[in-house]
């Protein structure tokens, strides 16, 4: 929405700034030799600053005559640079508020029209950045070829301390200051639109598609599937969903399998304790045939329980 509002405007408003620029210099010469020695010299610029064929006249103190004197600096590329990314940057904008008023399902058939409008905002993007820069530069470089002071060393009257010199009349610079900022303005907006125009591309759906898991969820799931093999093994009939019964029957099935092992090891404590009572076998007594006691045999002792 930003680019369909804004984009407009701004675009205008860069290079109308720029290519409508009018300045205006005046100085005076005052010679000290000449009875008539009030001179006003007037000089005029503007877009698209070729400085060098700026051309004025300025009199000759010594003499009777003039001598016609240029100023510095061609700075034609960079504002005609700017001026160009401008109108090209309008006319795109213009072209695309249409399509996506008029022709939205044209626009996102088959994934191309966002794909081309996100190429197109991203070079426009930079190209804005390269020329509102160059412009500012080439913009700094024109107040210091126009500065009155710079253009009264050119005037051969001026450099002698007798002559008196001055500027009346300076051009302002609110205008040219101005478009500047409308280039770096644009650059933002252009370069805020990238987000909105990937938003629209089959890149970003494909993103939201298939989102990447963390480390955190791929740890989760496998908890998870833990939880359902485990149930499933104590019933398998039932399906796999996860129930809170089953790991209640779970719980309880272990706890069974618990009892039924401590009842397996009293029964082996108590069958180790049924052993056959111990035997005592003594030495044999004999008896002497005077007492008349017959051999008995051994005898055996048993202990009792």
């Amino acid at each position: 929405m930003c680019m369909v509002i804004f984009a407009p405007i701004f675009a205008i408003c860069a290079f109308a700034t720029c290519g409508g620029y009018y300045g205006h210099l005046q100085v005076k010469v005052d010679c000290a030799a000449r009875r008539q020695s009030n001179f006003t010299i007037s000089i005029d610029f503007g877009y698209p600053f070729r400085l060098q064929d700026v051309h004025f006249k300025a009199p000759l103190c010594d003499t009777n005559s003039h001598e016609i004197l240029f100023l510095d600096g061609d700075f034609s590329s960079a504002a005609r640079f700017f001026l160009t990314v401008g109108v090209l940057a309008f006319l795109y904008s213009l072209l695309a508020t249409v399509v996506y008023v008029f022709y939205q399902n044209k626009y996102l058939k088959n994934n191309r029209g966002p794909l081309v409008d996100f190429l197109v905002t991203v070079i426009f993007s930079f190209v804005w950045l390269i020329s509102s820069c160059c412009w500012a530069k080439s913009l700094s470089d024109i107040k210091k070829a126009t500065n009155p002071t710079q253009v009264l060393l050119l005037i051969t009257a001026c450099r002698a301390q007798e002559n008196k010199c001055a500027a009346t009349q300076e051009p302002l610079w609110s205008r040219l200051n101005t478009s500047v900022l409308f280039g770096f303005v644009n650059v933002i907006l252009w370069f805020g639109n990238i987000w909105f125009v990937f938003k629209e591309t089959g890149w970003y759906k494909t993103g939201q598609r298939y989102p990447t898991r963390s480390a955190f969820g791929k740890r989760a799931s496998e908890m998870r599937q833990r939880l359902h093999s485990e149930s499933s093994f104590d019933q398998p009939g039932e399906s796999f969903s996860p129930h809170p019964s089953r790991q209640n029957s779970f719980n309880q099935s272990k706890k069974d399998f618990g009892q039924h092992i401590h009842k397996q090891v009293s029964f082996n404590e108590f069958q180790s304790n049924l052993t056959l009572p111990h035997a005592y076998l003594g030495k044999p007594v004999f008896h002497d045939m005077e007492n008349k006691a017959a051999s008995q045999g051994p005898k055996i002792f048993v202990d009792e329980m």
